[in-house]
């Protein structure tokens, strides 16, 4: 069926470059690598994050994590990169559910117990914010969480992410179904 619309991104806007690193904001963001797997199963065992991602890895699932990235990146479908600071894995960061036609993307996030607390995940999604919008072009970037996670919503709203609504009832959780805040920055905001 033809669209009556161009697509805001053509095919190729994010296969057709390298996974770049990104920084700034005290951070740096880069595409994971194997020898990350430590951290990525440190990351997935602590309670919180499992909360939230209701997700655990042992360290076979973590290098098959780390290495599914590079296809999910060349499809154009999501992106994750290791959150660095001081040279050390801090968390993830990623582009999740990215529409080309549309200009828009999700982020998820995460942080390390020693890192939290830190301004990391901010700073961190001040800096994918940025390259998204001004770099790869797109229009939208939106951020879910659940109403039971305070912290997720603070790192939204230091970062400028507009409250758009409660989605009920939208993610399911290890304890049940949660209510998702929904948050969106816009490239002209």
């Amino acid at each position: 069926m033809p669209l009556l619309t161009v697509a805001a991104l053509p095919t190729g806007s994010i296969s057709g470059r390298a996974q770049p690193e990104i920084t700034g904001d005290g951070v740096t963001l880069r595409p994971w690598e194997p020898s990350d797997r430590t951290a990525v199963v440190t990351g997935f065992a602590d309670p919180a994050i499992q909360r939230w991602h209701c997700v655990s890895l042992d360290d076979a699932e973590a290098a098959e994590w780390i290495s599914q990235w590079a296809e999910r990146w060349s499809s154009e479908r999501s992106a994750s990169w290791a959150i660095l600071q001081e040279g050390r894995v801090a968390g993830q960061i990623g582009l999740r559910h990215i529409d080309l036609h549309e200009g828009m993307a999700a982020i998820s996030y995460w942080v390390l117990p020693p890192a939290r607390g830190r301004r990391i995940a901010p700073s961190a999604l001040n800096a994918l914010t940025a390259w998204s919008f001004t770099t790869l072009g797109l229009h939208r970037l939106e951020l879910s969480h659940s109403t039971a996670n305070p912290a997720s919503c603070r790192v939204a709203d230091k970062s400028g992410y507009q409250p758009e609504g409660t989605k009920r009832s939208e993610a399911r959780h290890a304890d049940g179904w949660h209510d998702m805040h929904l948050h969106a920055r816009l490239s002209t905001d």
